[in-house]
């Protein structure tokens, strides 16, 4: 239980607030907190990086030289990742980084977040009613 002073917009006060805030136990809370924030900071990744592989570099598409007779290493293309402009072999590919967490998980490590951050709160301010 939390109890808070409100002010109005003028900065006077007008009263307080009690907030009953259901917590996660001491022992998981630092646990769920970091897998909310964990959640929370993969989920703004774009995920945009790529580069082109063998087959999606421009030009290639014939053998550079024959396959016997020369005394050089057999090649398939001027496009193989062991050449300058040749592809990337595992380079990134656009994906999604984002996390799933249970929605009474997510409110609950918000919950215990800002009771943990209680001595931080200073105010409520009263709203008027619309």
């Amino acid at each position: 239980m939390t109890t808070l002073e409100t002010l109005k917009w003028d900065g006077k006060k007008s009263g307080k607030v009690t907030l009953d805030l259901a917590v996660a136990k001491e022992t998981s809370s630092a646990d769920l907190i970091h897998r909310a924030v964990l959640r929370q900071l993969a989920n703004k990744r774009q995920g945009t990086a790529s580069t082109l592989t063998r087959s999606e570099v421009r030009g290639g598409g014939r053998k550079p030289y024959k396959q016997k007779g020369t005394g050089r290493a057999r090649q398939g293309s001027i496009r193989t990742p062991l050449r300058p402009g040749g592809g990337i072999i595992f380079g990134p590919k656009p994906r999604s980084y984002n996390l799933d967490m249970n929605r009474k998980e997510r409110r609950l490590a918000l919950r215990t977040a800002y009771k943990k951050l209680k001595k931080f709160w200073l105010f409520l301010i009263a709203l008027p009613i619309l």
